[in-house]
């Protein structure tokens, strides 16, 4: 039973929230645009979007253990699970269990290959393990040398959406590329508010992070009026007629969190509560429109 914790607790499963959604939502794309869905698929695409997030906790955990080890402002949402910091789990074993979630997610996508000819869905799981590989290690490690949160915004807002629509579209064809004005930015700034709790350890360590390079007052303004810009574009990008009120509600409680994180900024500093207040409300502007969109394109709302 101990074990079992320890591996749970080294798999951080809170974070299967965002990888979930982004899947959602392009399967709930490929749903309004083409009327598609198959139970079975959906499955696997989760299944896949489960060992995904493992492999992206195991790997992170490896390829920061020296900064997490130093991090004495750690939340919930950042500062890695602490299992080799505690000396839990031992590198070699997070290794192997991240090599063997890789390995299963590709298998994954062979079973969509075979089962159903949607072949498309290997290149795209190689590539979301490649992002991470490029965000974590070297020669690349951006979440080093800076833009490690683009990457993030890319995995999380472009490549898992479009598993989950190839998976029930069977192809590119009709993906709504105008939504990713808003899922993009709005991926990017949930990637920047992970990272404003770890910017001391950050710093010493020299990753160019950017509330190491910004600050962390200068990425929380950022993280605001990139939020308010995206939020803003919907209605121009919207699948409903232009003009059509159900755009401005659909992005109304989106809007209001976003207002909200201004009321804890200044009280949202590294090791205090308030940072991880204004991280979950951070978080939140993206998972609450993301929510909405899922909602609406599936037809349970508007």
């Amino acid at each position: 039973m101990n074990r079992l914790r320890v591996w749970l607790k080294a798999s951080r499963l809170a974070s299967q929230s965002t990888i979930a959604l982004g899947l959602l939502f392009g399967q709930a794309m490929a749903w309004h645009q083409t009327g598609r869905f198959d139970p079975a698929i959906f499955a696997l695409v989760h299944l896949y979007g489960l060992l995904d997030q493992l492999f992206i906790v195991y790997a992170n955990d490896l390829a920061d253990q020296e900064v997490d080890a130093t991090n004495a402002t750690f939340t919930l949402f950042s500062g890695g699970s602490r299992v080799l910091v505690d000396g839990e789990l031992t590198p070699e074993a997070l290794r192997r269990a991240a090599s063997w979630m890789a390995g299963l997610a590709v298998g994954v996508g062979g079973v969509l290959g075979v089962g159903w000819g949607l072949w498309w869905t290997v290149p795209l799981i190689v590539l979301g393990l490649g992002l991470l590989w490029a965000y974590s290690f070297p020669p690349v490690a951006l979440s080093y040398r800076g833009g490690g949160e683009l990457l993030q915004m890319v995995g999380v807002g472009l490549v898992l959406p479009l598993i989950g629509y190839v998976a029930q579209a069977g192809s590119f064809e009709g993906f709504p590329w105008m939504l990713l004005a808003v899922a993009l930015p709005l991926e990017l700034t949930c990637a920047m508010c992970t990272a404003l709790p770890d910017q001391p350890s950050d710093a010493a360590a020299g990753k160019r992070t950017t509330a190491v390079w910004m600050g962390v007052e200068g990425a929380q303004l950022a993280i605001f009026a990139v939020n308010l810009v995206a939020l803003g574009a919907f209605p121009l990008v919207s699948w409903l007629p232009s003009g059509d009120a159900r755009s401005y509600a659909f992005v109304a409680a989106p809007l209001l969190i976003n207002l909200a994180t201004l009321a804890v900024r200044r009280r949202a500093r590294p090791g205090t509560p308030w940072m991880s207040a204004y991280v979950s409300l951070g978080l939140l502007v993206t998972m609450s429109w993301l929510a909405t969109a899922i909602a609406a394109l599936f037809g349970a709302w508007g």
